[in-house]
């Protein structure tokens, strides 16, 4: 992925439209980043991270990342010195984001200029609350082998695809075993586990666009409205309507 270089991470917020994006890039420090609305859908060569306003994202110092906006984002960006890791991670994650972590993220980002003693103790603050915050399992790793690429494809041209991964195998030439064991060995995750992180992205992406919560449950491949709600506010603590009601 070509790149430009910002050695400094930036700390503000802005307004993204639908589809908007920015463009491949990398800091020499690390950044959180977080959706107020809207979602916000962070792509790396090792994959892609997506996080609605209950996450965040953690990018660390030197990755090449870009972002694009599903729906109308109001984005968060935070910007940490690099020997600043509240968290030691040193690749990409998503974390929980609670009422207060929010509150810190938007009060920090608003007066980007500020460079008052208050400022420091909003920072330490939030780095606070950061340590705290636990994983979420919210991405979709890229396939580097190509029989695992192919049935990705298959399943993000068309989320409600209910073939199975023996069905998908016939349909791409693969067994079922070596597909199993591709998922497992690539994406440390199940085939179904992969297809319900797919399902849920998509998910966001059509709430974003306004569309009503029975009918991006049928387009994403869920049996029910009801199933959809229960896998959605599992992974990200509240409804579909709620999370539409925020954003």
């Amino acid at each position: 992925m070509r790149a430009r270089h910002t050695p400094a991470a930036p700390t503000r917020a802005q307004l993204l439209l639908a589809g908007q994006e920015i463009d491949a890039h990398r800091h020499d420090e690390h950044q959180i980043v977080h959706a107020g609305s809207g979602v916000v859908a962070v792509t790396t060569e090792a994959g892609t991270w997506f996080a609605p306003g209950t996450r965040a994202i953690w990018i660390p110092a030197g990755t090449v990342h870009a972002h694009r906006a599903h729906g109308r984002l109001d984005l968060h960006l935070v910007g940490l010195p690099a020997d600043t890791n509240p968290l030691g991670l040193d690749t990409p994650a998503v974390l929980s984001v609670g009422p207060l972590l929010r509150e810190l993220i938007v009060a920090y980002t608003h007066d980007p200029g500020d460079t008052g003693p208050e400022r420091g103790r909003l920072l330490a603050v939030l780095c606070d609350r950061l340590r705290t915050s636990p994983q979420q399992p919210m991405s979709l790793p890229t396939a580097t082998d190509p029989r695992l690429a192919a049935v990705c494809a298959l399943v993000h041209a068309d989320p409600a695809d209910t073939r199975s991964l023996a069905g998908l195998g016939a349909a791409t030439g693969t067994s079922e075993r070596t597909l199993s064991r591709l998922f497992r060995r690539e994406f440390g995750m199940t085939f179904p586990q992969w297809r319900t992180q797919s399902r849920l992205y998509h998910a966001l992406r059509m709430l974003a666009e306004d569309l009503p919560v029975t009918a991006v449950a049928h387009r994403c491949g869920w049996s029910s409205a009801s199933a959809f709600i229960e896998v959605f506010r599992r992974a990200f603590g509240c409804t579909p309507g709620t999370h539409s009601r925020r954003a």
